[in-house]
């Protein structure tokens, strides 16, 4: 007897299909890109930056703003909001004689806005209106304030804003028993003007920018030569220049740690760049004007330490304490490099900033060495990291050398030395002036302006662009040989 076949009742068939009958299912993702140029781009708020400063200038140009008879001229208006905004203080006018105290309150706001950065802005407003920030808006915020941890950019954001207002707090009140409790630091300064005096000396201090509302022939001196032998006053002004260059992200690790080990690498390569900067600047500064009558040849030991020591750390702030014309060509040269390296990442000073050189030369030392990758205190720097920073100086180099070229084109008069300390201290937004920008026609101010935001908001830009242009290159060619040296 035999079993019928087929299936059984309650069995369960399963046909595998023919390969013919197959189909593959093909899905294509696209590269999500975000653009980095019109109205919904991350480049919105370097536009709005740009808008503000108009509407600064727009202000600055009402007949109200203007201490001297009429409006001041609309370009002098917009130089000045430039060179506020982006915290570089080179003016065309004496900022106390040229302003009223609207223009002045409208010179300090800018300071102010400048000096948080427009990413840090970007994120104290999502705080105040009550928006969360979304990836998009964490990212470009994350690119400002030089912090890799998306999470952490709001709570940072808030704590820049909070510290940037005690530390001003607290430099105004230093400034104000300075200048008014211990005696009036010039004959007829009355308790009103003491204060707006120290609120805005401590705006400018910390943010780098080193506008001043002090009456140069009540003290004996423009900006702060008045106050070259004022110890107490220098030192004020000397650590809110510090505390704003240094970079909360500095300040708060080294609080925090209190220990060289513990601290981040990027910490580390700050506080190393600045220590090296200042001992460059300071031993140079000291050992070729010594003898030089027109800057601290004439000062006593004890002075001519206290200048050099304020003209390194003044290096991305821009108060003068002497006359930069005077200064030989050895410290002008290196003066022109200490602007051009400006203060730390995500901070209120710019130039190319001192992590970037600090990568680049343990980067060169590396190659010297012949590794292939770049260590700095027993860590090691991304081949990414070191690219960028070579990209950030290159593109430095290479936009001072157009905006030099363009500088002399426009205006062949200006000479060659007091064009190029011009150019870099705009660039640098540091401020220090030999008096050119005063003499220059309207087409090289209004260049002179343009390098200063472009040396304000470039670096940020380039990071902007650098982090939503990263992509994964689908192929790589074959390598070849280029002579080098």
């Amino acid at each position: 007897m035999t079993t019928p076949s087929g299936p059984k009742p309650g069995d369960v068939v399963v046909r595998r299909p023919r390969e013919a009958e197959l189909e593959p299912v093909r899905i294509r993702v696209e590269p999500r890109t975000i653009s980095v140029r019109g109205a919904t781009s991350p480049m919105i708020l370097v536009y709005s930056f740009f808008v503000v400063t108009l509407i600064g200038g727009f202000l600055l140009a009402l007949p109200i703003a203007s201490s001297q008879e009429g409006a001041a001229p609309l370009l002098d208006a917009v130089f000045t909001a430039f060179s506020a905004i982006t915290g570089t203080g080179i003016v065309l006018v004496d900022t106390a004689d040229g302003w009223t105290l609207f223009g002045e309150i409208v010179i300090g706001a800018l300071i102010f806005i400048g000096g948080l950065g427009f990413m840090t802005g970007a994120a104290f407003f999502f705080l105040v209106y009550g928006r969360r920030a979304g990836l998009q808006s964490q990212i470009v915020m994350s690119a400002g304030l030089g912090e890799s941890e998306l999470g952490r950019v709001t709570r940072i954001a808030r704590n820049v804003v909070l510290m940037a207002v005690i530390v001003q707090a607290l430099g105004t009140v230093a400034i104000f028993i300075r200048w008014y409790v211990v005696g009036p630091a010039w004959e007829g300064l009355t308790w009103g003007q003491a204060v707006w005096q120290s609120i805005f000396t401590s705006f400018s201090a910390f943010n780098t920018a080193g506008f001043d509302l002090i009456p140069d022939d009540l003290t004996g001196g423009s900006s702060m030569a008045g106050f070259a032998g004022d110890i107490p006053t220098l030192t004020i002004v000397g650590i809110l220049i510090l505390a704003g260059s240094l970079s909360y992200a500095t300040l708060a690790d080294v609080t925090a740690k209190r220990n060289w080990r513990n601290l981040r690498l990027d910490s580390k390569l700050v506080l190393t760049g600045t220590a090296l900067v200042m001992a460059i600047g300071f031993f140079v500064f000291v050992l070729f004007e010594w003898t030089n009558p027109g800057t601290i040849g004439n000062d006593t030991i004890g002075r001519k330490v206290s200048q050099g020591l304020f003209h390194t750390i003044n290096r991305t702030s821009g108060f003068s304490s002497f006359d930069y014309s005077e200064m030989g060509h050895v410290n002008n040269a290196v003066t022109n490099w200490l602007m051009f390296v400006g203060g730390a990442s995500a901070s209120t000073a710019a130039g190319i900033k001192v992590n970037t050189l600090m990568v680049i030369v343990f980067g060169s030392v590396a190659v010297f060495r012949g590794r292939g990758n770049t260590t700095a205190f027993k860590r090691e720097i991304s081949m990414h990291t070191v690219r960028r920073g070579l990209v950030v100086a290159a593109s430095a180099v290479m936009a001072l050398v157009i905006l030099l070229a363009l500088l002399f084109a426009l205006d062949p008069s200006i000479e060659f030395r007091a064009g190029i300390f011009e150019m870099i201290s705009a660039f640098g937004n540091t401020g220090w002036s030999e008096g050119a920008s005063a003499h220059m026609n309207a087409s090289a101010r209004m260049l002179l302006a343009a390098a200063m935001f472009i040396g304000r908001f470039g670096p940020l830009t380039i990071a902007l662009y650098i982090a939503f242009r990263s992509q994964t290159t689908p192929a790589r060619y074959p390598q070849e040989h280029i002579r080098m040296g």
